[in-house]
């Protein structure tokens, strides 16, 4: 690969987005082999593991949240633990804590502090229901997520990439959940929402699941791969006009910067920085999966919602009045012109 911070000739990239594209389509194709109607869930979940993001899954239960991750997992050559977030869950029991360790012969028996990692220490984590865990616990992942690195004590270690966070969350209506911490969901990529499959996928998922054969994924994606090909996203250049759009989108969620009505009837607090980040790392990726070395407008606007849904913060007419932050981020890219008037 070249050097990160230059971009590649027309035929190196043109090569390198054909095999971009490629690893990409086969890495969905072996998920679908296991999972039924969730092309869309899986492909934008496969975009934030290339833009070195996190993922936020939120549905009812059942929906196949967990398998997802766990095929994902099985397609990956990249080491996977898994969290079960419940109420009594302490940050120790995910970072990991300096145990006492014995040592030597009886009588002579020496003692010395010694790190015992925890389930944080893998590639890939799935932080299964993640709300269901207190604030307290669920911040202990807020470094890791954004540094790739934990804290015990005065000790930093650092994490191996690439480091992935996969959440499930149950929506917050439901009884024993905790809504996450701004600053926590401001961490996370995408938000993704796993709607109930249809009438036919329902059908497929009773075939696949009911029957005396479970369907098997192999690996098809290894580490030094995958950073290859998030060392490719960064090189990918970026028209200024289209880079403007995105910052314009991620200032017009701001009530106080906006003209779209929604946004300043019904939002309290609008995007941070890392929306934009989000929102032009996808638009890259969007373009290479479909043979460009270079993202449009339309790569923009396919990836807003799920970038900028968790970032987009009601007020309490917006909550009293049921308007949702999808609704507002749809408003704003209805209004929002791609040149300036």
């Amino acid at each position: 690969m070249t050097a990160p911070d230059r971009v590649p000739s027309d035929d190196v990239a043109a090569a390198a987005v054909a095999a971009f594209r490629a690893d990409v389509d086969r890495l969905l194709v072996e998920i679908a082999r296991r999972m039924v109607g969730q092309g869309d869930i899986a492909g934008a979940v496969a975009s934030a593991l290339l833009a070195g993001g996190h993922v936020l899954l939120e549905g009812v239960p059942g929906l196949g949240k967990t398998l997802l991750v766990r095929t994902l997992a099985e397609t990956l050559e990249l080491s996977f633990s898994r969290v079960q977030f419940t109420p009594d869950l302490m940050p120790a029991d995910v970072l990991g804590t300096n145990l006492i360790v014995e040592s030597g012969p009886p009588g002579e028996t020496s003692r010395r502090f010694e790190f015992q990692p925890g389930p944080i220490f893998a590639h890939i984590v799935l932080a299964d229901e993640i709300n269901r865990a207190t604030p307290k616990t669920q911040s202990a992942l807020l470094e890791a997520m954004q540094e790739q690195s934990v804290t015990v004590g005065k000790q930093t270690y650092l994490l191996e990439a690439p480091f992935f966070v996969l959440a499930t969350q149950n929506p917050i209506e439901m009884e024993g959940t905790y809504p996450l911490p701004e600053a926590q969901l401001d961490r996370f990529t995408f938000k993704l929402r796993v709607e109930a499959p249809a009438r036919e996928d329902l059908h497929a998922i009773l075939d696949r699941t009911t029957g005396s054969v479970e369907p098997a994924v192999r690996p098809v994606l290894g580490r030094e791969r995958l950073l290859e090909m998030r060392a490719l996203v960064r090189q990918v250049p970026v028209a200024r006009p289209v880079q403007d759009y995105a910052v314009r989108l991620v200032e017009a969620t701001h009530p106080t910067r906006s003209s779209v009505a929604e946004v300043k009837r019904f939002v309290r607090y609008g995007s941070s920085p890392r929306g934009a980040q989000a929102v032009m790392l996808a638009a890259k990726i969007e373009a290479l999966r479909d043979g460009r070395f270079a993202p449009s407008f339309a790569d923009v606007r396919r990836v807003a919602l799920p970038a900028l849904r968790h970032r987009v913060l009601l007020n309490f007419d917006g909550e009293a009045e049921g308007v949702s932050a999808d609704a507002v981020v749809n408003a704003v890219l209805a209004a929002l012109p791609e040149i300036p008037r």
